[in-house]
């Protein structure tokens, strides 16, 4: 099965209507097909954070996204260990050309461990990497 990495902005973006790549999100889900979506702890905790002040019942979109991600057979959360936030750090350090985030950092080096190649994402940081942002225009 094809795996393809989503990024907090996706997450965001297909909960927020309001948010300006709602549209996007919600036609890179329909086109995707059958695929196994891979995202990290780290990605969940920026996409939780996103909508903590945003009122109740986005906060509560949120954490019941968070839930049907968890128990989704077909998505997988990759969790943050020690080493993997060492290697994000020495990437992060790395490329200090770039404006990548920890996080940006960490992403990148799933996508790398499992052979993803796309990414549901706008971020051009996807793309400065070698990876195809799919919402990217």
């Amino acid at each position: 099965m094809t795996r393809v990495f989503a990024d907090a902005g996706y997450w965001i973006a297909l909960l927020n209507p309001k948010d300006g790549l709602h549209a996007k999100a919600l036609v890179a889900s329909a086109e995707l097909g059958k695929v196994r979506i891979v995202t990290s702890e780290m990605v969940l905790t920026e996409v939780l954070n996103a909508f903590a002040g945003k009122g109740e019942l986005l906060r509560k979109a949120a954490c019941d996204l968070f839930d049907r991600i968890r128990s989704n057979a077909n998505a997988e959360i990759v969790p943050m260990t020690s080493i993997a936030l060492r290697n994000a750090v020495d990437r992060y350090r790395s490329r200090a050309d770039k404006t990548w985030g920890v996080t940006d950092c960490t992403s990148f080096l799933i996508m790398e461990q499992k052979g993803i190649t796309e990414a549901l994402s706008a971020d051009r940081e996807f793309q400065q990497a070698g990876f195809k942002a799919l919402m990217a225009d």
